[in-house]
Formats: structure tokens, C-alpha cells, sequence
């Protein structure tokens, strides 16, 4: 039987097992290995013992620079096994964009991640399309406040489109702000864990942030500024053109979404589906494409994504035969 044996330092074994060996359980499963702890070596058999191997030495290499092993990492690693890039998969950890308010380093969990944050810092102007859960929205507001921070943006605009996920939630009461306010939760909840309620007020209230639908963006032209523009699949073609010619002298533009969940009424098409075709290959304009690997949220939100995947692509495989049945192929 193939027998691999690795050496992990005292001090980041315990971290590297996991609770009650729970990591080690794990990779155990996955590649159908025995792990056992002999004298201060990690021995492991069976057939994928290699395989095996390569993964503790990632994680022992994570836990060396201080990272917190967490389900999320053992599944991340063992999932980007036959990735290029693998051998460098522990360098995501040394990319520290900011500190939250509370003291917490934010930086990419994935490769996927690592890639978007350069392409940040490297474009104008980057798309990120990916499912819930992958960091989309997070990274970007912690790269616009680094930016503010930085100097290297006057303010930061936050934005998206006022479209309710399948339900109407009717006419809402008070001002035009608390009118909208509802929309736009999820970027003052980041914008509340990476600044801190006390500067994100007295930044809003001094014009050097805002937050606002995409509605306002009309007609204006948005100098030295770091714009987000969250939940784009819910533009129409009409409003990604606008809100795209609206960019000025000194700006920086990050535009999210998941083409798999468009709350267009009426089966519109997607703003952020037609500009993927009509401005790849421009300069200074980067698609950051993130897939389930790359969700950071609970490990069931992967298995969601996947199951759901699966499910739509068998559902538009069997329309595919219905149409072939009912009236032959397609003429070209």
C-alpha cells in the first residue's frame, strides 16, 4: 500500500487537525487514506496517499502564516487540488487589503478571490460575476474603503438597481432615503463591519460617501471615485450603458452580480449578460468570473450552488430533447 509521511510542527499541529481531528477525518474521506500520528511524524496510506499529502502540506502551510483553519480551507484546498496555481495557494494569505472596525485582516480566501482583488487594483473597470456567497460585494467595498483611505479616491459611491427578489414589497412608508434604504442593506452592512457605524455616518453625512439607487446615477458624471455597482444582473442593457458612460477622469469602477438570479420583470435581458459579450477584450476593462469553489459563506451554500447547477442543467437538457422530438433540429 503507498505510504507518504510528513513532519507538522508542534505548534500548528493542533490547528492543522482540527477539532477533535475533524480536518483530518476530511481529507481522510475524501481520498479514502488512513492518517495516523506516529512520534512526531503524519503517516498516510492508501492509494492517494499523494494526493493526500499535498493537501496537509498546504493547510500546515496556511496554519504557519497564521490562518485559522476552518472547514472552508480544508474543502477550498482539497477542491483546488488540480488547479494551476495550486503550489502557491497559501501566498492568498498574504494579501491583507484593510482591517475591519473591530481588528479583523480582510483578505481573498481563493484563488478566484486572490484574481479579483488584482484585477481591482490592475483595470479601471472589472466585472465580477459569480453565486452568493463568493465575496463579490465584501471585497469590493473593502478595496473602495482602502481606496478612501488611501487617497486614491475622493469618495465612494455605492450603488444598484431598486429591484425586488421575486416578491413586491408595496408602498413603503417615510422619505425618499428610507424609501430606498431597503434595497440597499446589504452594502451598509459591510460598509458598518469594515469602517464602523461612527465613520460611515460621518462620512455619509459629509458627501464622502453615498449610497444610493441606480436611478440617481442619471446625467451625472462621478470624478476621482470609487464606484460599486452591486446586483447588476438586475439592470436592464439601457441602465448598464448609463451607469458605464457616467464613469469620469480618476475613478474606479467595480461592477457584481450572479447571472443566476435576475429579478428582471417580464424576462428581460440583463444588463451585466450583454455587457459580458459586448466589452470583453477592451483594455482596462477585466471579467473576474468566481465560481461555487470560491464561496467563503456556511459549506452548505456550496452544495446549494452545485445542487442547484445540476438541477438546471439537466432540466435544460431534457427541454433541449422535448424540442428535438417535437419539431427536429434547428436548420442552420
Amino acid at each position: 500500500m503507498p505510504t507518504r509521511q510528513i513532519v507538522i510542527p508542534n505548534d500548528v499541529i493542533g490547528n492543522v487537525f482540527g477539532q477533535l481531528d475533524e480536518n483530518i477525518r476530511k481529507i481522510e474521506n475524501a481520498f479514502s487514506v488512513s492518517i495516523v500520528n506516529r512520534g512526531d511524524s503524519i503517516v498516510i496510506l492508501g492509494d492517494s496517499a499523494e494526493k493526500a499529502e499535498a493537501v496537509l502540506r498546504k493547510l500546515t502551510a496556511f496554519a504557519a502564516k497564521g490562518e485559522q483553519i476552518w472547514e472552508q480551507n480544508v474543502n477550498y484546498v482539497i477542491a483546488s487540488l488540480e488547479d494551476e496555481g495550486f503550489q502557491d495557494i497559501e501566498k492568498i494569505t498574504e494579501d491583507a487589503i484593510c482591517l475591519t472596525a473591530s481588528g479583523r485582516v480582510v483578505k481573498p480566501k481563493t484563488l478566484g478571490q486572490k484574481k479579483y482583488v488584482d484585477m481591482i487594483r490592475k483595470n479601471t473597470i472589472v466585472f465580477s460575476i459569480g453565486p452568493a456567497g463568493t465575496g463579490k460585494t465584501y471585497l469590493a467595498m473593502a478595496m473602495a474603503i482602502t481606496a478612501f483611505k488611501n487617497n486614491t479616491a475622493a469618495r465612494i459611491i455605492l450603488t444598484r438597481p431598486a429591484i425586488e427578489a421575486g416578491e413586491k414589497l408595496g408602498f413603503l412608508p417615510g422619505d425618499l432615503q428610507q424609501k430606498v434604504d431597503p434595497y440597499l442593506r446589504p452594502l451598509y452592512d459591510a460598509l458598518y463591519e469594515i469602517m464602523g457605524a461612527d465613520s460611515f455616518q460621518k462620512n455619509l453625512e459629509r458627501g464622502a460617501i453615498e449610497v444610493a439607487p441606480l436611478a440617481y446615477m442619471r446625467g451625472r458624471t462621478l470624478d476621482n471615485s470609487f464606484i460599486v455597482l452591486d446586483e447588476a444582473q438586475n439592470t436592464t442593457p439601457e441602465q448598464m450603458k448609463m451607469f458605464l458612460t457616467r464613469i469620469g477622469f480618476g475613478s474606479k469602477v467595480v461592477i457584481t452580480g450572479d447571472v443566476t438570479q435576475i429579478d428582471l420583470p417580464g424576462g428581460k435581458q440583463s444588463g451585466l449578460k450583454e455587457a459580458a459579450k459586448i466589452l470583453g477584450g477592451i483594455e482596462d476593462i477585466g471579467f473576474s468570473i468566481l465560481t461555487p469553489k470560491d464561496v467563503v459563506r456556511h459549506p452548505l451554500v456550496q452544495k446549494i450552488i452545485y445542487a442547484y447547477d445540476k438541477y438546471d442543467a439537466s432540466r435544460q437538457s431534457r427541454e433541449k430533447r422535448v424540442i428535438i422530438r417535437k419539431g427536429g433540429r434547428k436548420r442552420k
